[in-house]
């Protein structure tokens, strides 16, 4: 693993997600100095996850076809992040509704163009068994984004709104450019030797290169193990189940905690600070102990966590409770989209794989915390963890299956 190469694709990831961030963080203030329905200002939030769900498979194939050349992916990142920086800095300008609705369209199409793009360079300049390890500190500077963003709104969005927008997209130009030209100026010479090995014409399952994404699809859906479609199936759960507990915290903290809203908003702080700390220790492990195996034990954590939360409705409690919880979700976000790829029949398929997993997390992120709230309507939200844990549940039963079967496959 070439730590030089990994610490450039952690800092292109870490600009574009810093953009991304800021967006989540700002853009909903923007949208409500012409809305006034919440509803409204969720949906029109969400738009951007609809969209990766049917830009990212079709860009990841596009990238797959260029991975071989000799720049590889860059030049449609580098496009990509010139083309999303433009309607990103002008939502400060929008003086209208349908200017600012421009702007957020606009962004979240080429912003989605790239995005995942830039997850599989991952697998461009490094090997198979040392992903994990490489995700790990990718994950750990992804998480810094969070304290990036913030710092931006605290010190300068109150002075200046169109400086404060101006900052992030910036940021993610000098810094893609950078990884960029010392990465994919010698792509060729850098990338893997199973790309350059690999013989053209028919890979595995009848795949290669230039099958389209829907031919991708029919071979997940078609593949006897199943293996792969359940693993798209465990990232649904768990994505979605993290991004409910996410939404959740909060009212969760004021309604039956008793906190103030600041106080509540603060409640998952230990869990960021575990999971930072907690990522490239578990990237380490994971590399020895496998994936899906690991995946399977993150989510038992997480039940654990969920579980120690809803036993003790106490603010140390539930402090403790999202921290062993985050720790479980960092084993996932370590490892889930290495799992996908290890299962993909080829290198040559990774981009489109990468999207694939777009479609598992994003669906479950913009159905999970719906899926939630409709068990605190019937529960209350005294039970809100405890109804997390059942659904965690059924998601280590997912990935227990999961890994019987992988182990299966490993004797066959």
């Amino acid at each position: 693993m070439s730590a030089g190469a990994v610490a450039w694709v952690a800092i292109a990831i870490f600009a574009q997600e810093s953009v991304w961030n800021f967006y989540e963080a700002q853009v909903p203030a923007q949208l409500r100095e012409y809305l006034s329905s919440a509803t409204l200002i969720g949906l029109i939030m969400g738009m951007d996850t609809a969209f990766g769900v049917f830009v990212q498979p079709v860009m990841g194939h596009f990238s797959d076809l260029r991975a071989r050349h000799r720049f590889g992916r860059w030049p449609i990142i580098v496009v990509g992040a010139c083309l999303a920086a433009i309607p990103f800095a002008l939502i400060p300008w929008a003086t209208s509704l349908p200017a600012l609705m421009m702007c957020i369209v606009c962004f979240g199409l080429t912003a989605n163009a790239f995005k995942g793009v830039t997850e599989t360079l991952v697998s461009d300049y490094v090997a198979a068994g040392d992903r994990s390890k490489a995700q790990g500190f990718i994950k750990a500077g992804v998480s810094l984004t969070i304290v990036v963003s913030s710092l931006i709104s605290l010190l300068v969005v109150d002075h200046s709104l169109k400086a404060a927008f101006a900052i992030p997209p910036l940021v993610m130009l000098i810094a893609i450019g950078l990884a960029g030209w010392f990465l994919g100026r010698d792509h060729a010479r850098r990338r893997l030797p199973s790309q350059d090995e690999a013989e053209p014409g028919p890979a595995a399952h009848g795949l290669d290169e230039s099958a389209s994404p829907w031919a991708v699809i029919k071979d997940v859906v078609r593949d006897p193990s199943r293996s792969r479609l359940l693993l798209m199936v465990g990232i649904f759960c768990f994505a979605g189940m993290w991004s409910a507990l996410r939404a959740m915290a909060t009212p969760y903290g004021i309604e039956v905690l008793g906190m103030s809203r600041g106080q509540a908003g603060a409640i998952a702080l230990p869990g960021a600070i575990a999971f930072l700390v907690a990522v490239v220790p578990i990237a380490y492990l994971s590399s020895r102990v496998g994936q899906v195996r690991a995946i399977r034990y993150g989510v038992a954590l997480f039940v654990v966590g969920l579980l120690t939360g809803f036993a003790a409705p106490n603010a140390p409690m539930t402090a403790a409770a999202m921290a062993i919880s985050s720790v479980g979700y960092a084993v996932f976000a370590v490892n889930a989209l290495v799992a996908l790829w290890n299962l993909a029949p080829n290198d040559r398929v990774l981009g489109t794989y990468t999207g694939l997993y777009t479609i598992a997390s994003a669906s479950g992120i913009s159905l999970g915390p719906a899926l939630l709230g409709i068990t605190v309507d019937l529960t209350g939200w005294r039970f809100m963890l405890l109804n997390a844990a059942v659904f965690a549940a059924i998601t280590f039963a997912v990935f227990t299956s999961l890994a019987r079967r992988t182990a299966a496959a490993r004797t066959a």
